[in-house]
């Protein structure tokens, strides 16, 4: 399984970047897939989360109205748009795959198996 992140970049505090999530060898309609970032010095952290059914949305209280995930079935493809940036939103961000398809998953990164490389994203003026 890979996973491909991308989209990242530098940013301007209150720009707007759209995040990216291929995956070879798993189809992204079968599984919870949840984006995390991991700033300097810090453990990676629950942003948002998509349901195998894609018609749950889960978001932490730190992004929750900025940020907004979502899957295109077809290109199989999952999206973090990130509106209203913050220099607080420096990190690398990462998507992430359970091991189990089908399945409800907690929002915690020991839940979830498979990640991507990460793509950097920095918001400074």
């Amino acid at each position: 399984v890979q996973l491909q992140a991308s989209g990242g970049g530098w940013v301007q505090p209150g720009d707007s970047l759209r995040l990216s999530c291929s995956a070879s060898g798993r189809t992204f309609s079968r599984y919870a897939t949840a984006w995390f970032r991991q700033a300097p010095g810090e453990e990676k952290r629950f942003l948002a989360g998509i349901t195998w059914t894609g018609n749950q949305r889960y978001y932490a209280d730190s992004v929750n109205g900025r940020f907004a995930i979502s899957r295109d079935d077809a290109k199989n493809t999952v999206y973090l748009q990130m509106n209203s940036l913050k220099p607080e939103d420096t990190a690398v961000y990462y998507c992430a795959l359970p091991n189990e398809r089908y399945a409800s998953v907690s929002w915690d990164a020991r839940a979830f198996f498979h990640w991507g490389q990460g793509t950097l994203v920095t918001v400074s003026s």
